[in-house]
């Protein structure tokens, strides 16, 4: 009798390819921000219609970044113990409720707790994605990974401003929240089509070197703490935080200042500023995303640290020129060539994040790097500049920002230096050094 024959291979679902996987995760990353950032655009509108205080507008708008960034531990932890695509899924449900919710809003408290529940979705996404992302793409291609997912962060920012406006203005406010937010529930949804990666799965047995570790069981403090041991991991972080220092200062005063010191309309410094944004924020991460990942084919010590270490020493003097050169014929050139300059680090410094932790943290200490950054970040940059301005001035109250950037241009530039030297893709790796 002759045995039966195999039953053919299924081929497998496009939609389990890498590449669908950087595609739909992207996607969402863009309607992450748009959601987040659409509030500003029709901020005055809703200051109307609730009879709302600049100050409760102002505790309104941090209500997000403060959840955000105190629940993305707790998400981090079960990221890199449950089931990532379930998470994610969970993450952008709420989200996406939560901002459609908040065109349901008649008081503060009712759009305050909208917009805090933006924050506990966003921080479920934020902390999970960037580590199911590296485990469909080997070390050597995650520096332009990560710019492609990254460049969502200027466009989704700057379609919230667009497309609230052009909501508010056709149909109200309430319908802003509506349009841009229910969409990610049919998002929320193709994540479950993707395929859950083997954690590590595209590491292989050795480490670059400057990956060492202590064992990975443990609590979720063990593993934070564990995190922290690894100082090429500890001095990212501290660079990021000071990065997001500048930039939160800058996306928060930037056209205020064009507005008060430099005499730019504020509709057009808003119009001038976002647009340079766009295009500086898209050409930059691309260019060190890609940038990145030549170095390291090419072996060179700590090729990301070194990339985000040297534009943003480059981005020192730019910065600062924005901020002192008085024409809009060489303040405009200057403000773009700065924010170049720093969005170069995006792809790189995260790429840096998830490759200098055991695959099994990579969710806690992407959660760990958000909490720190917006802590010593962006949550408190744009209130030091306005108590700064309210006894100096708004014109010396902003150079904090280049002395911010130096800081995170020299912890960088350390940490490249003093690092172990990178291996090729296809090199075999020294022995990790432990932290």
């Amino acid at each position: 009798m002759e045995p039966a024959a195999a039953a053919p291979e299924l081929p497998r679902s496009p939609l389990h390819s890498p590449a669908a996987a950087l595609a739909i995760l992207t996607l969402i990353n863009l309607f992450n921000y748009i959601d987040r950032y659409v509030i500003s655009a029709i901020q005055p509108r809703i200051k109307d219609a609730l009879a709302l205080s600049d100050g409760q507008l102002g505790v309104l708008s941090s209500s997000f970044i403060v959840v955000y960034m105190l629940t993305s531990p707790f998400f981090g932890r079960l990221g890199d113990t449950g089931s990532r695509r379930g998470l994610i899924a969970l993450g952008v449900s709420v989200w996406s409720l939560a901002t459609a919710s908040a065109g349901l809003a008649r008081s503060f408290g009712e759009i305050f707790m909208a917009r805090a529940a933006v924050g506990i979705g966003e921080a479920a996404y934020g902390t999970i994605s960037p580590s199911l992302l590296a485990d469909f793409f080997p070390p050597e291609k995650r520096g332009r990974v990560f710019a492609v997912f990254f460049a969502a962060i200027p466009i989704g920012s700057a379609l919230g401003y667009v497309l609230g406006g052009v909501v508010e203005a056709h149909f109200g406010w309430r319908w802003a929240f509506f349009i841009v937010g229910l969409p990610g529930l049919l998002l929320a949804a193709t994540v479950f089509a993707l395929r859950e990666p083997p954690r590590g799965g595209q590491d292989g047995d050795a480490r670059p070197p400057g990956h060492g570790h202590g064992p990975v069981a443990g609590g979720a403090l063990q593993a934070y703490l564990g995190c922290l041991r690894i100082r090429a991991y500890t001095m990212t972080v501290l660079g990021y935080a000071a990065y997001t220092f500048a930039l939160g200062g800058l996306a928060i005063w930037m056209p205020t200042f064009l507005e008060r010191v430099r005499g730019v309309a504020l509709e057009r410094a808003n119009f001038v500023f976002g647009g340079m944004t766009v295009v500086s924020g898209f050409l930059g991460t691309f260019a060190g995303g890609f940038t990145g990942d030549r170095l390291l084919a090419r072996g060179v010590r700590q090729p990301y640290l070194l990339v985000s270490g040297l534009a943003t020493a480059l981005a020192i003097p730019a910065a600062a020129a924005a901020l002192l050169l008085p024409g809009p014929g060489s303040f405009y050139p200057a403000i773009f060539l700065a924010e170049l300059l720093l969005f170069v680090s995006t792809g790189p410094i995260n790429a840096v994040i998830v490759d200098v932790v055991p695959p099994e943290r990579r969710a806690t200490a992407v959660a760990l790097s958000i909490l720190a950054i917006h802590l010593l970040g962006d949550a408190i940059s744009p209130p030091i500049i306005g108590f700064a301005s309210d006894r100096l001035g708004l014109e010396t109250a902003v150079m904090i920002v280049p002395v911010a950037v130096a800081v995170a241009a020299a912890i960088w530039t350390a940490a490249a230096l003093t690092g172990p030297r990178s291996r090729t893709p296809d090199a075999p790796a020294d022995a990790a050094t432990p932290a």
